[in-house]
């Protein structure tokens, strides 16, 4: 005999079943590297639970420009955290704008941890780059202001695209966070990654970007500073030649100059140094992200 099921309790059986279709979906938040640390770059990745057409986020007083990824269904946006965090869990809020228009946000803490850096290098530079002279010390006013003037020039616009390259395929002389002392008595922090390359070394644009600063400074020797957007920039320090100008678009691997030993430097290489939003990252960092 074929059993019937009573129309009340099928009534009932529809209302209790779970309906897998209409659960909630969660925000996805992902980043990496793994262990984020003072000093260095953070990518994050973020997938929203329902389809969204602006993305933005803030994380250590930061704005965070977020682009959205078609082939991951995802957003992702670079970040970073200062060399002067403190160890600590600091949230990320994000907040999105559906299709519909209504708003959404999460919440979620990002926890950085302690990186140790080393502590002195005794260095010997002329003494002039530690004593200035009057005018000296006018040629170092006048370059910070061209700095400050430069690093206005921002473009809101996400002009890399990829992973970024190493500027030279050399060895690495000095590390980014390192406390130095030169001429035993100035102190300063190293904000930029050494390659040791002689002089005349062909040296690359890590990435695509515009040329904001192409320039002879007093400490930086031949500067050239690229603008790869959503506030982040290369500084290449130390040239000999400068093959750029500024207001050029440049791409990744374009040659922008040779290596060299200008201004307050040791003797030959390239100094790569990594700005984001006014706060010097970590080189070696951006530099393995791996990004899309």
């Amino acid at each position: 005999m074929k059993r019937r099921t009573c129309p009340i309790v099928a009534a009932v059986l529809l209302l209790v079943a779970p309906s897998f279709a209409e659960t909630p979906a969660r925000w996805t938040l992902r980043y990496q590297p793994i262990r984020v640390v003072n000093g260095t770059p953070v990518l994050f990745r973020v997938i929203t639970p329902k389809a969204v057409r602006t993305l933005s986020g803030k994380w250590l007083e930061h704005e965070i420009s977020f682009t959205f990824d078609a082939a991951q269904k995802s957003w992702f946006g670079l970040a970073g955290a200062s060399l002067e965090t403190k160890p600590g869990t600091y949230p990320i809020e994000l907040r999105a704008e559906t299709k519909s228009g209504q708003a959404i946000t999460y919440k979620q803490g990002i926890r950085v941890q302690r990186q140790r850096y080393p502590k002195v290098t005794v260095l010997k530079v002329p003494g002039r780059y530690t004593a200035p002279d009057p005018e000296e010390m006018r040629l170092i006013a006048r370059d910070k202001e061209i700095k400050a003037e430069a690093f206005k020039t921002l473009s809101a616009e996400r002009e890399w695209k990829g992973s970024f390259q190493r500027p030279v395929t050399a060895d690495i002389s000095d590390v980014f966070g390192v406390q130095r002392v030169f001429n035993g008595a100035v102190q300063s922090t190293h904000q930029g990654l050494d390659f040791r390359v002689p002089t005349g070394t062909p040296v690359a644009a890590v990435n695509g970007g515009t040329v904001i600063l192409a320039q002879s400074l007093y400490f930086e020797g031949n500067c050239v500073v690229i603008d790869h957007g959503q506030g982040l920039l290369t500084l290449y320090l130390h040239l000999s030649e400068m093959r750029v100008k500024a207001g050029e678009r440049v791409d990744k691997g374009q040659q922008i100059g040779l290596s060299g030993g200008t201004g307050r430097a040791t003797g030959p290489h390239l100094h790569l140094a990594v700005r984001w939003q006014g706060v010097y990252l970590n080189p070696a960092g951006l530099l393995a992200l791996r990004l899309p």
